[in-house]
């Protein structure tokens, strides 16, 4: 039994000990709070906050009059705190599938009326507490001016073997992702990758962790190729795609021989003060033609069929393959039952 093996199981009885005893303790906020004319939402920083406020968020103020308030990632540690002191000061959580499934799992979510959405146009139904809105891509990027063709990994296996490619290699640091991309490159196949052999995983991550630059934020995995501090990085398809537009700094290049694949979801948090105003923005961002908007300036897949039939050709040529072989599917529900027990893991291993 290896040592990864011992620890999860430990922690898991821990982790589900304390999901119990939180439970019953989710309190309402300030649910009951009078009408305002506002809503929060929390954002990812960079350019995807000036996008998705140029494209979704002023607009939807101008239509409804509800002003949206953007504030930065909290992570569900600061939503389960906020729910446990009844003191939710944000409405609606945007995040990855990995992060709302793990949340709707422990109950932070309202549930949501389904008539705010036109299931039929949708690629992903959305959940009993929340809803995907797009798709995006993950996979390796550079700077092209440093690195030319051969000189620079395109798959995970390349990304990993730093005697063939070397250089410092730039991950968030976050167990979902990470760890998946280990077993990609030690060649696990995308449909044998889970449930996650983390014996394995945190043995391929040990190879390079001496070579790891961590980033803290989305911003960073790009800030980081740009100005040197990182060779080559596990990015996102459509930041690098931005850092080709006037005022992008320094042009990155990407791969799209392997990619991660995952979605981004949209949740009302319990005890939401501004839960009607909340309600109308999640509907309005999954309209086809804001979708399409949005999508197209961002470069992420849109969960409107509608709206995939709007995007450009441009913007077609940077959308994830889910049916490559090559490409592996985030799985939420996995990181939904097991991120509790797996985190603590990662976060020491970052400290060994």
């Amino acid at each position: 039994m290896g040592k990864y093996f011992t620890k999860i199981s430990r922690r898991a009885v821990l982790a589900g000990s304390a999901a119990l005893l939180a439970a019953p303790m989710v309190l309402g906020g300030r649910g009951g709070a009078a009408k305002s004319n506002s809503v929060t939402i929390c954002g990812f920083g960079g350019s995807f906050d000036a996008s998705i406020k140029q494209e979704v968020y002023d607009p939807f103020a101008n239509e409804t009059g509800v002003a949206v308030n953007i504030t930065p990632y909290p992570g569900l540690d600061k939503i389960r705190a906020m729910q446990l002191t009844g003191n939710v000061d944000i409405d609606i959580y945007l995040g990855g599938g990995l992060d709302t499934a793990t949340g709707s799992k422990k109950g932070f979510w309202e549930k949501l009326d389904p008539a705010l959405f036109d299931v039929q146009d949708m690629v992903i139904p959305p959940k009993d507490d929340y809803v995907s809105y797009d798709m995006y891509v993950q996979g390796v990027a550079w700077n092209p001016a440093k690195y030319g063709p051969g000189k620079h990994p395109s798959t995970f296996a390349e990304f990993f073997d730093v005697k063939k490619f070397p250089g410092r290699r730039l991950l968030r640091k976050n167990p979902g992702a990470a760890l998946e991309a280990a077993l990609l490159a030690d060649g696990v196949a995308p449909k044998d990758v889970y449930p996650l052999d983390l014996n394995r995983a945190f043995r391929v991550l040990d190879r390079i962790k001496s070579n790891i630059v961590w980033a803290q934020t989305n911003p960073q995995l790009i800030s980081f190729l740009q100005t040197g501090e990182a060779d080559f990085g596990s990015c996102y398809a459509g930041r690098v795609k931005l850092t080709a537009d006037p005022g992008g700094g320094v042009p990155l290049a990407f791969s799209f021989e392997q990619n991660l694949i995952n979605d981004d979801c949209l949740a009302i948090i319990k005890g939401a003060p501004n839960k009607e105003n909340a309600s109308k923005l999640i509907a309005y961002i999954l309209r086809p033609e804001v979708q399409a908007r949005f999508e197209n300036l961002v470069v992420c897949k849109p969960v409107s069929k509608k709206a995939a039939t709007m995007l450009s050709p441009e913007v077609n040529k940077w959308l994830p393959n889910p049916n490559s072989p090559n490409n592996l599917i985030i799985d939420g529900a996995y990181w939904a039952d097991n991120y509790d027990a797996v985190n603590p893991i990662f976060q020491e291993w970052l400290l060994t």
